[in-house]
């Protein structure tokens, strides 16, 4: 991201928070309708409360988007946690969408082409660095001296 889009992120985002719960409402909807699938992701949550901790995460990543390295682990974990939940890598462009559709329409005639690239982009390096930790967590580890091809597949059990 460039300083500039760096500080329209960080600017509007004052905005957002102005109109968060709008915003959470709005994001869900829109989340919900366009992948009904993602809907059983949040079964069993209150989604006020959600929407609370979606904001509170989003501004944790907006304030630290001039020193990303301060929010790596923690967007890292985040990540792993949502594996939990069932978060596939396919979820994340979704989310984003939901995301950018509400920032449209909550900021209106605010939210200009450029404004829209800016997040885009924080979007984009937030997300790819999310994946990147979930695939950590869903994937085998590696094998780098080749110790699993040397193990047999089946251990028997014989009697003593």
């Amino acid at each position: 991201m460039t300083p500039e889009q760096i500080c329209l992120v960080q600017a509007s985002f004052r905005d957002v928070l102005s109109i968060r719960e709008e915003a959470a409402a709005l994001f869900y909807g829109r989340l919900f309708a366009t992948a009904p699938e993602t809907r059983r992701l949040f079964a069993d949550t209150d989604l006020r409360s959600q929407g609370r901790k979606l904001f509170a995460a989003i501004g944790m990543v907006v304030h630290a988007l001039d020193a990303p390295a301060s929010m790596i682990e923690k967007v890292k974990d985040l990540a792993r946690r949502h594996v939990d939940y069932g978060v596939e890598d396919r979820h994340y462009a979704l989310v984003g969408s939901a995301l950018l559709w509400t920032l449209q329409v909550g900021l209106g005639e605010a939210f200009t082409p450029e404004l829209r690239e800016a997040w885009a982009s924080a979007y984009h390096m937030l997300s790819g660095r999310m994946m990147d930790a979930a695939r950590e967590v869903t994937q085998p580890p590696r094998d780098p001296v080749g110790l699993a091809a040397s193990l047999p597949n089946r251990i028997e059990l014989r009697p003593s």
